[in-house]
């Protein structure tokens, strides 16, 4: 599984506005909703602070992986949010965080989320210049190639 092949270049903020957790997940649902890709916001919204209620889900190195799976859903929906001032959001090591995969999956397939959270942890793990090369590509178009050009060394 590729995430490259998951993100569309209109499924990327280029600039969280938000300082805090809530804050940044509220404008990412907010951007789903304005992009008419989810029915329900307040749910959603609910289902992801209760997911970072449970631990958060930022991994370190500047990244987080907001994720929570919703009924009635056909697809799986990857959003790609960056904040170059960098948002808390209880991570580890305890330093802000600046890139956000938020994925939202159908709830009636939970292997398939499962699949991308490991694509998306390998990517993390694998290519440790993806955050800062995120962070300085001027453009969506950027971004979506220096993830799929990680992606290749990873599954060559």
């Amino acid at each position: 599984m590729r995430i490259a092949n998951l993100i569309t270049e209109e499924m990327i903020i280029n600039e969280l506005k938000a300082k805090d957790r809530d804050g940044a997940l509220r404008e990412m649902v907010n951007f789903l909703q304005e992009k008419q890709k989810i029915n329900n916001a307040s749910e959603l919204l609910e289902k992801l602070i209760q997911r970072e209620n449970l631990g958060s889900t930022a991994v370190g190195e500047g990244v987080a992986i907001p994720h929570c799976k919703i009924a009635g859903l056909n697809n799986p929906i990857l959003v790609l949010a960056l904040s170059k001032k960098g948002v808390s959001f209880g991570s580890a090591d305890g330093k802000p965080t600046s890139i956000f995969f938020l994925l939202i999956s159908p709830s009636d397939n939970p292997s398939l989320n499962l699949q991308i959270l490991a694509a998306i942890a390998q990517l993390i793990r694998k290519a440790a210049s993806l955050p800062k090369k995120i962070l300085a590509a001027k453009s969506s178009r950027r971004i979506l190639e220096i993830i799929r050009e990680e992606e290749e060394k990873i599954y060559e």
